[in-house]
This record gives structure tokens, sequence and C-alpha cells, in this order.
């Protein structure tokens, strides 16, 4: 039989901890570990019907994509619902492989409140132009901000340092920050399933199919004890963009709970028209916000070299602002530094990350001059620039294709053993 058993959920001070048993298929994807989540807040007194929540919001996907039941005790009657639409939804989003599934449950639990009936508001914070962009949008419900630690589990000096930058950002504007920490990514097997389904995504796993499920899942314990009814996730992407992807309005406006309503917020503006919107509280408030978007940066600012970095700088230009005001390095030296650097081949692009280059170069069609050093060579190369070579230069490495076909093959406890081992070469290299 292929199956995900939820056998227990317990909550214990501000930890959740959850474990599951599998059966054929499924199994190969979920680790023996225990699910595990901290929030930093005293969860013991949330209904089990509420803690089960972040667990089945992160094995429910892969259960679809192997056409696995799902089994639990018990689970909130409103989020019970929300994975039947969610499930249909990535189905529709990935028929070539989302196989659909079942969540068997023994009671599905009527909540005391309404989805949304809640007094209160959040929202999954990072830093970056969108969710900055959703927190201007709402300054004026106050929203608390929700940081999550599911990356760089090893790299505790790097959590530290963004938890003093959240802290220090909602501090300024006397909001309340939450930092929960999961084990969601090592929970499930993540090489492998990187393994099977990369041939069918736009990017990673988690980002293609689970996250707007899986963040928004794991905030359901916290909601209950910070009164939290709006609970907002900031858009990637605007309806001109086709692909799938695993935050959407179809999917995140789905998720709910007892007392709380997920908002897929700032879906009708592109990435530049959130920068706008950055730019516009800046100058209307005299306020400066500092970005933190770059995914490679060691120290507590960007790394200034990345092509987010490069992708932001271009952006707060156009939008009038200077970077160096907002967490970046530029000078007159960066512009031929972003420009030699696609001509050269040296930035690759998925298509999503050309999407958002092009929304850039529709904006540089508008703008009369950028007053920055350099600013008008920005302009004449953005406005010209052909970025389908960097997509197509962009295909993964032959030595993690082929890694990720012997793993289609292999036993799993083989991949499992090779893998942490190709990755510290790969990291050495």
């Amino acid at each position: 039989m292929n199956r995900v058993t939820v056998d227990e959920v317990t909550a214990t001070d501000t930890t959740l901890r959850a474990t599951v048993t599998t059966s054929g298929r499924v199994g190969r994807f979920v680790t023996d570990d225990p699910f595990l989540a901290d929030y930093g807040v005293d969860i013991a007194a949330v209904p089990e019907s509420l803690l089960v929540v972040p667990v089945l919001a992160h094995v429910c996907p892969v259960a679809w994509a192997t056409g696995a039941t799902v089994a639990v005790d018990r689970v909130d009657a409103a989020f019970l619902d929300s994975l039947r639409h969610v499930g249909q939804r990535l189905c529709e989003m990935y028929p070539a492989f989302m196989q659909g599934g079942s969540v068997v449950c023994q009671r599905a639990v009527e909540g005391d409140r309404d989805p949304g009936d809640r007094d209160g508001s959040a929202l999954l914070f990072t830093g970056g132009v969108d969710s900055t962009a959703t927190y201007v949008r709402h300054e004026s419900e106050q929203p608390d901000l929700i940081s999550v630690r599911g990356w760089v589990m090893r790299e505790r000096d790097r959590w530290q340092r963004n938890r003093e930058f959240f802290a220090d950002f909602a501090a300024e504007r006397g909001l309340d920050a939450h930092f929960v920490e999961s084990n969601m990514l090592s929970f499930l097997a993540t090489p492998l399933l990187q393994a099977h389904f990369q041939r069918y995504l736009d990017g990673a796993w988690y980002s293609s199919v689970g996250h707007g499920l899986g963040l928004l899942g794991l905030c359901a314990p916290l909601t209950a004890v910070a009164d939290i009814g709006r609970l907002y996730i900031a858009a990637t992407h605007t309806e001109e963009w086709t692909r799938p992807w695993g935050s959407h309005p179809t999917i995140d406006d789905r998720v709910r709970w007892s007392g709380t309503q997920a908002v897929h917020d700032g879906y009708e503006s592109t990435r530049q028209e959130k920068i706008e919107t950055i730019a516009d509280y800046v100058r209307g408030r005299s306020r400066e916000i500092t970005l933190r978007t770059c995914v490679h940066a060691e120290g507590p600012q960007n790394c200034n070299d990345c092509e987010k970095c490069y992708r932001t700088i271009v952006g707060l230009l156009l939008a009038g602002l200077d970077p160096n005001d907002h967490g970046y390095d530029y000078d007159a030296a960066t512009v031929p530094a972003i420009r030699d650097t696609f001509e050269s081949g040296g930035k690759h692009l998925s298509a999503q990350k050309r999407y958002h280059w092009e929304t850039l170069q529709d904006a540089a069609r508008e703008v009369e001059a950028i007053e920055a050093p350099g600013g008008r060579e920005l302009l004449g190369w953005l406005r010209e620039a052909d970025f389908g070579p960097a997509v197509e230069q962009s295909a993964r490495p032959l030595g993690q294709r082929l890694l990720q076909a012997t793993a289609r093959q292999i036993p799993t406890s083989v991949y499992a053993t090779l893998y942490p081992v190709y990755r510290r070469l790969s990291a050495d290299r």
C-alpha cells in the first residue's frame, strides 16, 4: 500500500514534534526523522487539529506526486477542505507527474472560529522586495512579521544575523516579530525529490511545488497563539507568468483553518512595480528601508555580485532610489560589471529570472533618465539587451543531470549515502 500515516503529534512548550510512517513508493521521499518546528512561543495549548497542519502541509504534496494516501487521526475541517482544493490545483498545474491522492482522517474537527475571524494579521517576511512591498501595502494593519528558518539549518551565525535584521525592522516600526525554525526540508528527502521531479520543474521542488502550502501551513499553531486572522504571503509573479509555481492565488487563497485565512498578496504587481511602491513609501515617509534579497551573502549585507543583487540594484535605480541607501554597494563601475557578466555568459537565467529582467527592460523604456553614475549607460544597455542566450546557457550541469538520472534508478539507501558526499565535493570545487 502507498501510504503516509501521521502517527503522533505533540507540543512541548515552544516545540512541535510529529512522527510519520510510510509504505510503498512515497516512502522514498520521506525520511525517518520526526517533523520538528519551534515557534518561540508556548504552543502546548493549541489543539491537535491545528498542530497537525504543518506536517500535513509538507507531506501532502509529496503524497499527491506519488499517488499516496495520507492518514491522520484528526485535523481542522477547514484545512482538510483546503487540502482538497490545493491538491486538485497542483494536479492541474503538473499533469505530467501529479497523481493526486486522498487524505483520510478519523475526525474532521470544526473550529470554534470561522477562517479569518481572528483580529490580527501577519505576513511571511524575508526582507526582500516582495514581502517588504506587502508590508508597505498593509502597514496600517500593524501586521506581525514571521520569519522562517527552514534553510541554512547548519549556519547558525547566518540565521542569527537574519534574526537581528528582522527584529530591528520590526522594532523600528512597533511590530511583533516571530521566528519559526523547522527541519521541514530535511524531514522530506529533498535531494531525492529534486532528482525525480526536477525535469518537470522550473526551480527546486519546494519553490515549484510545496512552498505556498508548506510555509502557510507551518504557521498554523502560531496563528492560534498570536491571534492572527489574515496571513499574507507575498506573490512572486503576476498573471503574465503562466508557468506552474508553488505559490499562486489559486493555491494560497484556498489555505485556511479555524480563525485564519491565508492571502496571496500583490499578484497584480510586477517586481518592479513593487519596488516603485517601496520608493513611494520611502519618499512619502522620509524613511529608509534596507532590503535583504541576497541568498549568497555570508555577512550582514547583500553580496552585490549575484543575479538577484544586480536585479534589485537596477530596479532601485529605475525607481529613482540610490541602492547605497537600501543595502547595496553601487558606483559607476557596477553598470559595466552587470553588462559584462551577462554578455560573457557569467550569469545564467532560469525562465523565471528572465521574466523579471524583461519587466525591468519594459520599465527602462519608460524612464527618461537615471540620475546616478553610469545611469545613461545602464539605460542604453538594458533597453536593447537580449536575455535569451543567458536562459539557453542555464541548463543544469552535466554532472548534476547524471546524478539525478542515477538517483531515479538506484536504491534510496545508496543514494542517501552518496548524495552528501557529492554535495561536499561540489562545494569544495
